[in-house]
């Protein structure tokens, strides 16, 4: 292990500004909350403005507002010209809610405070073993959203637009038989399940959902007609018995093991011998682990009980579902399909 310290001054000033930069990290996501909330990505879509247009636009304090924004800038989030007036920049532009490829949703949910005041209280996680999210709103994250609509669907509006940046290239990583059923168990508002169901139209989908998320549900394309049901339960009592394949995308990684093992044994009652269940989570190597999932492994630490698994972990956690992994299938983002047969 490296004792590496600075020695040289530009070394020591670069350090100290790294340390104390990152200290006040928290400020960009908290003044990223306040563009957002504000819709000034969508203000300047039809063209620059300056920080009084955008107050009055907004019913916001012009000198603190162009502050905010002089602050996002740095960040690029928007440009500020010569002439104190604000652009887009390609972040900001996925910051519109009228675009492909929006993230609105996404950063919306990740600055809430459901995140926010669970990183807060990380010392005590660290400390006791246990998220603080429960001892903060009273109820585990998705009980605690079940039934509030406005945090229900954004959470169900934000993992949408996470999967529409990645399920093109999951599905193509995987071969489909040409025929059969298809299971997305949890699967939000289908964006999965319809990407398979266009990529392999041979094949039927189911989108396993609770009732409050299926009624905003995304099936409803031409080119999947006819080839898709949804049906309303909890993975952990009882999922539909016989599908072909099976599929929990992003579901295990934000579990704990009791969890995990519950909703996996669930699904192991429902399949045939000749079932395959799809795992498409991050999986951790041992080595050269991508930023992004030591970054998501700690989200799961602060907001939920899952973690971000090794192979070897998921295979214990199959073994007491007597379930047993098929091998792993790469994507070309931080998510991998592990295929799992009954033993």
């Amino acid at each position: 292990m490296s004792d590496a310290q600075p020695t040289q001054a530009t070394e020591i000033v670069a350090a100290v500004r790294q340390v104390l930069g990152d200290s006040l990290g928290y400020l960009y996501p908290a003044a990223l909350r306040v563009a957002l909330r504000h819709d000034i990505a969508g203000l300047l879509a039809d063209g620059p403005k300056t920080s009084q247009e955008l107050a009055e636009l907004t019913g916001t304090h012009a000198p603190f507002l162009h502050r905010i924004m002089r602050f996002l800038a740095t960040r690029g989030i928007f440009e500020e010209d010569q002439h104190a007036t604000f652009h887009l920049t390609p972040a900001a532009h996925v910051l519109r809610t009228d675009v492909p490829y929006s993230v609105r949703s996404t950063a919306l949910l990740f600055t809430d405070e459901m995140y926010w005041l669970s990183a807060g209280r990380l010392e005590d996680t660290v400390r006791d073993g246990n998220t603080a999210f429960n001892d903060i709103f009273g109820a585990p994250l998705f009980d605690y959203i079940q039934g509030d609509g406005e945090r229900e669907q954004l959470f169900s509006d934000a993992m949408d637009t996470m999967s529409m940046t990645e399920q093109n290239s999951i599905v193509a990583a995987y071969d489909f038989p040409p025929t059969g059923t298809v299971i997305d168990l949890a699967g939000g508002l289908g964006g999965f399940l319809r990407t398979v169901l266009v990529h392999n139209p041979g094949l039927h989908g189911v989108l396993f959902e609770r009732e409050s998320v299926l009624q905003r549900h995304k099936l409803d394309e031409p080119a999947i007609e006819g080839r898709w049901e949804t049906t309303a339960g909890d993975f952990y009592e009882l999922v539909p018995s016989g599908a072909d394949f099976y599929v929990l995308k992003r579901i295990i990684h934000d579990k704990s093991d009791t969890d995990s093992l519950r909703i996996l044994r669930t699904v192991r009652s429902a399949m045939t011998e000749r079932s395959r269940l799809l795992i498409v989570d991050p999986v951790r190597p041992h080595t050269d682990v991508p930023p992004s999932v030591t970054l998501s492994d700690i989200v799961m630490l602060t907001v939920f009980e899952g973690r971000e698994r090794t192979e070897q972990e998921l295979e214990e956690l199959l073994a007491a579902a007597e379930l047993k992994s098929l091998g792993v299938i790469s994507t070309p983002g931080a998510l991998s399909i592990v295929e799992v047969a009954p033993v």
